[in-house]
């Protein structure tokens, strides 16, 4: 699996419609996140490794209804801490 953030701007007054549809009906759905700034939303997502991230974004999030806006930002590697 691999994860990709999207950042979400939605219509005036539907962020939050729109990040409890998005938990409630998005499987790939790791975190969802109200930010404040040019996007409404941050959402971590793990897609599967053949998974079209394309047709993610375009067919699972921007059909949500409420959805003005995404975007995509694809990760190469993740880093933790090893101080315990």
């Amino acid at each position: 699996m691999r994860a990709i953030f999207v950042m979400i701007k939605c219509e005036m007054g539907h962020s939050y419609k729109v990040a409890q549809l998005a938990a409630d009906t998005i499987e790939e759905l790791s975190e969802l996140h109200s930010t404040s700034g040019q996007y409404d939303l941050l959402g971590k997502f793990y897609l599967e490794s053949d998974q079209d991230t394309g047709l993610f974004v375009t067919e699972k999030l921007q059909t949500i209804p409420g959805v003005k806006d995404t975007y995509t930002l694809i990760t190469f590697n993740a880093f933790v801490s090893s101080r315990g």
